[in-house]
């Protein structure tokens, strides 16, 4: 007798429930923080592209902090510095979270949106470079363009009223969970200035008392917060982005269940501090970074010059071009096939859709030309073209198919026996269908008691008077 043929595995599938409610929640967050992402960098450009644009440089660098700490920084420098660790506070734990219980805890599972990611980071690099070595310029800000923004991303959904189906949205957090893993790596070794070792010492010691406190289970936010103030301080002395520390410690959170409980600690954790990332930390970031001179000549030297013309194409035809040959490879080669209700298109689309490189692309071009004040405001216009422009193409082609996304989103949602879980994750469930059962059974006695009802008026409205 022949072997039996292993089921195939698909590729963009339905994910299960736990992850797929997991994913809604996060991402309706992402979705709030992204459309107050957008207010932010709207404001940042009105302010410095008007007669207010002197009040929004001296704001910007604004001076505070204690200096005999080394932590005398202006507001924009705190913006990037300190509040983005909170961000990447948040994506050390999304990390955490999916190699121990998301997509990425199985290494097949995993190989597709990884595969994607990089080929996502590669390509943009690789197009900037290629730019930059036929035009003469800058290989500094080779990194600019390898980033996604999921926040802006979610808020350009929102703002064109497209609801993708959950396989989609699950597959767009990983590879931008991926995305920031590499990112972080991408910064704390590119980016790292002489190194401080006794600060050093001091963070690493730091983040072993974290560590400890978090195995003996000691709880309190009056413990955690003000050991978390010292880890950062003393990584930013060390010459270390400081953003570092923020994702050290988000990995450290345990985010796996434990006996009788409902949600682990990372998650917890998680749910209490992304909206103060998503709604105040990146928007106020964005605020003091998205404030770029706007004319006819900077927009001239944005598709003129090689560093900005390389972050455009890098981040619009690079992301696209490498996140959607990066997965169909992949699923070439592990044999995985694609989600029956969806099609190679849908992948495209969301691979432009990635293109959209906002916070940490803006970041990573504040460090890449930190020396050259005209060439990183070149750089973050460009980073705001390019965005612009990704998310205006991936917005027209999800349009194409948004009838479809509809169809599916909603199929996805509908709950009729109202028990708080979705039908279509109920089809194996046999108590499920003795609930919609006794549902229709109600719904045709009803009806027959109407039609009897029925019957009778029209009988007494046939006899005579």
């Amino acid at each position: 007798m022949a072997a039996p043929t292993p089921p195939t595995r698909k590729f963009l599938g339905r994910p299960s429930l736990p992850e797929r409610t997991f994913v809604a929640d996060a991402l309706r967050t992402e979705t709030v923080g992204g459309v107050l992402l957008l207010v932010a960098a709207v404001v940042a450009l009105i302010w410095a592209n008007t007669p207010l644009g002197a009040s929004y440089e001296a704001v910007s660098d604004f001076h505070i902090g204690p200096a005999a700490l080394g932590l005398d920084l202006s507001l924009q420098h705190w913006a990037a510095d300190g509040l983005l660790a909170i961000f990447f506070f948040v994506a050390g734990i999304e990390l955490k979270r999916e190699l121990v219980a998301g997509e990425l805890r199985d290494p097949k599972a995993a190989a597709l949106p990884v595969i994607a990611a990089v080929c996502g980071m590669a390509a943009p690099a690789l197009v900037y470079a290629l730019v930059n070595a036929t035009g003469g310029g800058s290989m500094d800000g080779w990194a600019v363009p390898t980033a996604t923004d999921i926040a802006f991303a979610l808020a350009v959904l929102a703002v064109i009223g497209t609801s993708l189906p959950s396989a989609i949205r699950a597959f767009l957090l990983t590879l931008a969970v991926v995305d920031d893993l590499f990112a972080i790596l991408i910064i704390a070794i590119f980016f790292t200035d002489d190194l401080n070792f006794a600060a050093l010492g001091g963070a690493v010691v730091g983040l072993g008392v974290f560590w400890l406190l978090l195995r003996k289970r000691v709880r309190g936010w009056y413990v955690y917060i003000p050991l978390a103030l010292v880890i950062w301080g003393l990584m930013y002395n060390s010459g270390i982005h400081a953003t570092i520390a923020g994702v050290a410690m988000g990995l450290m959170l345990r985010c796996h269940h434990e006996k009788g409980e409902e949600h682990s600690p990372g998650e917890h954790i998680e749910h209490l501090v992304r909206p103060i990332s998503a709604g105040l930390a990146v928007p106020l970031f964005a605020l003091f970074s998205a404030g770029v001179s706007v004319s006819a000549n900077s927009l001239h030297d944005v598709f003129s010059r090689p560093e900005p013309l390389g972050v455009v194409l890098g981040l619009v035809v690079g992301k696209t071009i490498g996140i959607f040959g990066g997965t169909w490879l992949a699923a070439r080669f592990t044999k995985a096939e694609l989600n029956d209700d969806l099609a190679w298109p849908d992948v495209f689309a969301v691979a432009a859709l990635a293109g959209i490189g906002f916070t940490v692309s803006l970041l990573i071009g504040e460090l890449a030309f930190a020396e050259n004040a005209t060439l990183m405001g070149e750089v973050k216009a460009a980073v705001l073209m390019g965005s612009l422009i990704a998310a205006v193409f991936a917005g027209a082609l999800l349009k194409l198919r948004v009838r479809k996304y509809q169809a599916l989103y909603e199929e996805e949602e509908r709950d009729e026996d109202l028990d708080g879980i979705p039908d279509i994750y109920e089809q194996d469930n046999p108590d499920y269908h003795l609930r919609m059962a006794a549902i229709y059974e109600a719904k045709a006695a009803e009806h027959r008691r109407k039609a009897e009802l029925a019957g009778a008026s029209r009988s007494d409205g046939d006899s005579p008077a």
